[in-house]
């Protein structure tokens, strides 16, 4: 009998509405960390969360994750 590989990948970098009162109405971007219990926050609010999402996949969004991620002592996100 063989054993099955995890095709499983690390989850993504998703964008929520803020539970910050003082940012009511705003969105967030949310970087799950292995090992961590809360994913990790990225300092910045969004008006929308189609703006949040483009962030993500913007330049300067995919450096940020990665600054995160290189931090929490996980290698590539891809």
């Amino acid at each position: 009998m063989t054993t099955k590989k995890n095709k499983m990948k690390r989850p993504r970098a998703y964008a929520e509405l803020t539970k910050d009162t003082r940012y009511a109405g705003t969105y967030e971007v949310l970087v799950p960390v292995p090992d961590r219990v809360k994913p990790h926050r990225v300092s910045s609010q969004f008006p929308t969360q189609k703006s949040a999402e483009d962030w993500i996949h913007s330049e300067e969004g995919e450096q940020a994750i990665d600054e995160i991620l290189e931090k929490a002592g996980v290698k590539g996100r891809r």
